[in-house]
């Protein structure tokens, strides 16, 4: 009997086929006859496959299998990712893919002009949020893959921004998604630790992935703030916002204290959805005085919900204009003593900085080369003066080199369409 070992896989046995589980995260299906096949060519031997313990079973002694399988297993790895919680495929973007990390909304880095810099090492969500702006999670009807960049990379790109943007930085780990389903979300924290222009490192969560230990290691690495996407404190009504029935709201509360308790700040950030949750102000305020929510940073973040042209906008949802969002916050704060309630970005340490330069003009015509797909139907993205271009209603494929209108430049964000 030979036993696989691969860092950081565990392995389930389906039937015919073996899943390999990669940082619990991602997963690959392999199937049994044909790793069987692969075996037989080279060592001349009928192996039996199976998984016991974790660990995938080789029924054979014969030497060099061990590490013939491991290398094929790694080989094709890339060919099979899906992730686990949407059950898409995944790509996963490395240094030698040279695709830039700037310019694109899903993935690497955004620059809005501040000493915050949003990291974007994964998309995808374990929720399908009737209001999500972006159409993510298992139940995503546009949505059609994801990505996850590996932490080396991501943490060099970080680099050459940091050193752009200069000290006292604000590290913002979010994304199009559940920023916790990134398999190197703990790796990136203890990274970003360490770079001497970092001084706040925050992260975007619903809280649902959060147990006791990666609450613990999240603050060894040095995680100072979780901003937590809380939208009810009735279990019913948080499923049916939440999109999932087995939403657990009370383990997120359990984790939202488990944070403060280890020494991470919460920033409870419900999205207010009027006629639906508007009533649970009061109840959100007392639990994040509760739990001792707020202590370097404002407690709550409440949000007024808009709706998106590529979200879910459910019909019940009733929209307030901004004036009034912000009179309803300054009644909250004089009823309530809890106080900020209306953010600024002086709360956070926020201040202006120069934008990284652009490197496209708008109605500029670019030569540009397809380098991968893009999420939803009529996308891609292609590459050009180390930048991401979001190429929209376009039939290109991955290797063609097209002429782009930049449409868009906001933030450094490019959006093209094909000319």
């Amino acid at each position: 009997m030979i036993e696989v070992h691969l860092p950081h896989v565990t392995f389930e046995d389906l039937g015919e086929s073996v899943r390999l589980i990669w940082r619990e995260t991602l997963y690959a299906d392999f199937d049994k006859d044909e790793l069987a096949r692969v075996i037989r060519r080279k060592y001349r031997v009928r192996p039996e496959i199976s998984v016991r313990n974790g660990l995938l079973v080789i029924d054979t002694d014969y030497p060099g299998i061990e590490k013939f399988v491991a290398i094929y297993i790694q080989n094709n790895l890339g060919a099979l990712l899906r992730n686990r919680y949407t059950d898409r495929k995944v790509l996963y973007i490395h240094e030698g893919m040279e695709i830039p990390l700037l310019g694109y909304n899903a993935f690497g880095l955004i620059d809005r002009g501040t000493n915050l810099i949003q990291i974007r090492g994964v998309s995808g969500c374990n929720l399908s949020c009737i209001f999500c702006s972006v159409d993510e999670g298992p139940y995503s009807r546009t949505r059609k893959l994801d990505y996850v960049v590996d932490v080396d990379y991501l943490m060099k790109w970080f680099d050459d921004v940091a050193r752009i943007k200069g000290k006292g930085l604000e590290a913002h780990i979010d994304g199009q998604g559940e920023p916790l389903i990134y398999p190197f979300r703990v790796e990136l924290v203890q990274a970003l630790r360490e770079h001497p222009n970092v001084s706040v490192i925050s992260m975007q969560s619903n809280g649902t992935l959060l147990n006791d230990r990666l609450v613990e290691e999240l603050a060894e690495a040095g995680l100072d703030r979780v901003n937590l996407s809380l939208h009810s404190l009735d279990p019913d009504k948080a499923k049916m916002l939440m999109g999932r029935k087995d939403y657990d709201l009370e383990h997120v509360l359990e984790m939202a204290e488990a944070l403060v308790n280890a020494g991470i700040d919460v920033l409870i950030a419900p999205v207010i959805i009027f006629g639906i949750n508007d009533d649970e102000a009061e109840a959100f305020i007392e639990f994040a005085r509760k739990i001792g929510a707020g202590k370097r940073w404002p407690a709550l973040g409440f949000q007024n919900y808009i709706p998106y042209k590529f979200g879910r906008n459910p019909t019940i949802a009733k929209l307030v204009p901004f004036k009034e969002f912000y009179a309803w916050l300054r009644k909250l704060e004089e009823k309530t003593g809890m106080r900020p309630l209306v953010l600024r970005p002086k709360h956070f340490g926020m201040e202006k900085r120069e934008f990284i330069p652009l490197a496209f003009r708008p109605g500029e015509i670019v030569r540009a080369e397809v380098v991968l797909p893009g999420r939803i139907k009529g996308e891609m993205l292609a590459k050009a003066r180390n930048r991401l271009i979001e190429v929209i209603n376009t039939d290109a494929e991955v290797g063609d080199r097209i002429r782009v209108r930049i449409v868009r430049t906001r933030h450094g964000i490019y959006i093209g369409t094909p000319v």
